[in-house]
């Protein structure tokens, strides 16, 4: 009981940090991680094989070098104009337009890929029409929670779901989590509509500055911009067949980003490249997960996520809602990943004490429910899922830095429209 406690406080301190961002958030978190370490907690090496998400920080890796050697061609700075010619520069406009291509990469890809791809053309863009790009940042970070929920591919839980159970399908997933991830969708860009509408204003002065670039000009290294595109469109195609490849996105991801610096860079570039990545934003993630899997070791999360099945005593309409909500807000808490791992056994041992075969219509149920909680809740916290930490470093590197707290308040009222649509779908969809 006493590594319960001093793992809870241990974890609260840091988050505490974390939330008044007063001291740096990679070096609390790993600080903390080890604090747990050395008070016995956790096993270094236990860290190293179990709790770290090495393929994430990898898929991470791979992708911020194949972005930064794409975005030095002005490849992304090109589509950043067009993408504001299209809508003559009108920031509002442009803010839906920035959000429903986000949704719709995050589906298509996975919502980090997708956030990693679309930062650099944000600022881009908000740097030519010298807007403030905190809004089109946050918008995006909640397009890509929801526009990941809709697929197998979209978002890390929905992957770990999938992998954990082979009739849960990339048709079964677009098909069952497709349509209420629309609908979320479309309130949620009402809602980022009302909420930013007054605040982004461009002047005249600066929308006919934009008319007058000449985009083609932003182009440069020509051969690398063939070369990176060939390489992109061959990641993305690896992406979207890993499951059939039996690859992890990760190595996908890190072969790409390999490939493309032996055949388009330098040495001295090559260097540059590695010095790109955002090393701050990749060691918080460890701590992170090091943190959260102290919480696991003493058997906190288990715990509860036990005390919420044993609540329904087998009613599995009480059960689905119940996972849907809990995932949700958990989520917003803590990083979905760690917390759909814990409930992937549960939900096996659930529908096994209960009898019910694996493709079962009421376990199936169960799936979605978390799926949906672990996916929308992501957008309550800037630490909800890692699309959010990925996005709030890349605009602390651009020095515009998103503060918890201003997240916060357009997070959690789209988190808790997002959930009680869900509920609403469950409902009236399967129960």
């Amino acid at each position: 009981m006493s590594g319960t406690y001093l793992a809870t406080g241990v974890f609260l301190f840091v988050y505490a940090f974390i939330i008044t961002e007063k001291l740096n958030r990679a070096v609390i978190a790993i600080l903390g991680a080890m604090i747990m370490v050395l008070l016995g907690i956790l096993n270094v090496e236990k860290v190293f094989t179990h709790y770290i998400e090495w393929n994430t920080l990898a898929l991470l890796i791979g992708m911020m070098i194949l972005v930064t050697i794409t975005q030095s061609t002005g490849l992304f700075q090109w589509i950043a104009i067009k993408a504001a010619k299209a809508v003559n520069g009108n920031p509002v406009q442009l803010l839906i337009m920035l959000s429903l291509l986000t949704a719709i990469g995050s589906a298509l890809l996975d919502n980090v890929t997708t956030i990693l791809l679309m930062a650099p053309i944000t600022f881009s863009i908000t740097r030519i029409l010298q807007v403030n790009p905190v809004p089109y940042l946050i918008a995006e970070i909640i397009a890509s929670n929801i526009g990941g929920t809709a697929t197998l591919i979209g978002d890390p839980p929905n992957i770990m779901i999938g992998s954990s159970n082979p009739h849960l399908t990339f048709n079964a997933f677009l098909y069952h989590l497709g349509p209420v991830a629309l609908i979320t969708l479309l309130i949620a860009l009402a809602m980022l509509y009302f909420i930013y509408r007054k605040q982004l204003n461009v002047s005249v002065e600066n929308q006919q500055k934009l008319a007058q670039i000449n985009e083609e000009k932003v182009l440069k290294n020509h051969p690398l911009i063939k070369k990176s595109l060939f390489i992109l469109c061959l990641t993305i195609l690896g992406f979207l067949t890993h499951s059939w490849l039996s690859i992890e996105p990760s190595v996908i991801a890190i072969t790409g980003a390999a490939i493309l610096m032996l055949i388009g860079l330098t040495e001295r570039q090559i260097e540059t490249a590695f010095a790109s990545v955002e090393w701050g934003t990749i060691f918080f993630f460890a701590g992170l997960f090091a943190l959260v899997g102290g919480l696991q070791e003493v058997g906190l999360i288990k715990y509860i996520a036990h005390q919420i099945l044993a609540y329904t005593a087998g009613d599995l309409s009480l059960a689905a809602i119940w996972i849907l909500w809990i995932s949700g807000i958990a989520s917003a808490t803590i990083d979905n990943i760690p917390f759909v791992a814990t409930m992937i056994p549960l939900i096996k041992e659930m529908g096994s004490s209960l009898g019910l075969v694996a493709h079962a219509p009421e376990l199936q149920t169960m799936w979605w429910s978390l799926a949906l909680g672990a996916c929308l809740g992501g957008n309550g916290t800037i630490l909800g899922a890692s699309a959010n930490v990925i996005m709030v470093g890349l605009a602390a590197k651009e020095g515009k830095k998103i503060h918890y707290l201003e997240f916060l308040k357009v997070g959690v009222p789209i988190t808790l429209m997002s959930l009680l649509i869900a509920h609403l779908y469950i409902v009236l969809r399967y129960l």
